[in-house]
């Protein structure tokens, strides 16, 4: 079964091809970041546009790479949310009437079931069960997974998400948009142990996240000292380190909670070095497993929802010619694989 995938939840086009014999055909991804940059964080209406104009010579480009026709697709999969809604609508508008034209299947995917499967494009994958940490710029989630479908919410952010709360930090510092990764390579330059931040909500049972208020303690650090480049480079790094902390402190709990030994990290903040290093170690410690997606499939892309949308659809699952998409949609209210 060869499936298209295409994602379109926030600002970067994504489209894939997956083929259950051959794996990953070909995938594109087209990023936002230069229309966005001017005005500190992604403009919906602008983010809606830009799919319209991508997705399909994204979809005209993966197709020519991967020696394939539209004819030659058994199904397509399309990210249904959660995300921005206008977003959403293009691409479950386009891959709808790409399916009813083709006359073949289609399939609405969870945006975060698309990052938690991600690890499973790589060569050595996770077997059930598994703790999921899924940290993106829209999502804080620690999952327990036992198989395909049958996940339960141990913890999520009550207030800023992982991804936001860097970016927020990144702008307060003068950094560009995006700012996460910006905020982790200017915390190479800075200095251990001149800050110290605190690591939210830790020293409290739990498995829930907040970290706004680390954005406060940041304004408030950087108030009360001078502002040049060295103290800003070591506020990323203190505000960096307690991140990784923090949520490293976290999955140890949940780990500890239910017993398991495996942990998966995806979404956009697991390309993050500094929290990968935390987790290796931690897992080294506990002598469990740790798995993540390549970098380049931490971020929003098509082949997550490729893969994910041929599990669903190779278990027989499908839409109507509905058009759902949900800007919020529970992980834990999807069905398992029949």
């Amino acid at each position: 079964m060869r499936v298209l995938g295409i994602e379109t939840s926030c600002d970067e086009t994504g489209i894939a091809v997956f083929d259950n014999n051959n794996g990953l055909m070909a995938h594109a991804l087209h990023s936002q970041i230069a229309i966005h940059a001017e005005y500190g964080g992604v403009v919906p209406e602008l983010a809606s546009r830009d799919h319209i104009r991508k997705c399909l010579p994204l979809i005209t480009q993966v197709l020519n790479d991967a020696g394939l026709k539209g004819t030659d697709i058994d199904g397509v999969a399309y990210t249904a949310g959660p995300g921005l809604i206008g977003a959403l609508l293009v691409g479950t508008s386009i891959a709808r009437s790409l399916a009813w034209s083709w006359q073949v299947p289609a399939i609405a995917v969870h945006h975060m079931e698309g990052h938690l499967l991600a690890p499973m494009l790589e060569t050595e994958v996770p077997c059930f069960p598994f703790i999921a940490l899924l940290v993106s710029g829209g999502h804080t989630l620690l999952v327990e997974v036992h198989e395909i479908g049958n996940y339960k919410i141990l913890g999520e952010s009550l207030d800023d998400a992982v991804g936001e709360a860097f970016d927020k930090t990144a702008k307060l510092l003068g950094l560009a948009y995006p700012g996460g990764p910006a905020l982790a390579e200017l915390a190479l330059q800075g200095e251990p142990g001149r800050f110290k931040f605190p690591r939210p909500m830790t020293n409290r049972p739990g498995l829930d996240f907040s970290f706004s208020g680390l954005k406060t303690f940041a304004i408030n650090t950087l108030t009360a000292n001078d502002n040049n480049a060295q103290t800003r480079a070591d506020i990323a790094y203190a505000f960096e380190d307690a991140v990784a902390d923090t949520l490293a402190i976290k999955c140890k709990r949940a780990l500890q909670q239910t017993r398991l030994k495996r942990l998966v990290i995806a979404g956009g903040v697991g390309a993050n070095l500094k929290l990968r290093q935390k987790l290796s170690q931690l897992m080294g410690k506990l002598g469990g497993e740790i798995y993540y997606p390549r970098p380049a499939f931490c971020t929003d892309n098509g082949a997550m929802i490729a893969y994910a949308g041929y599990l669903r659809l190779q278990a027989g699952q499908s839409q109507s010619l509905n058009m759902n998409a949900n800007a919020r949609w529970s992980l834990e209210s999807l069905p398992p694989l029949l």
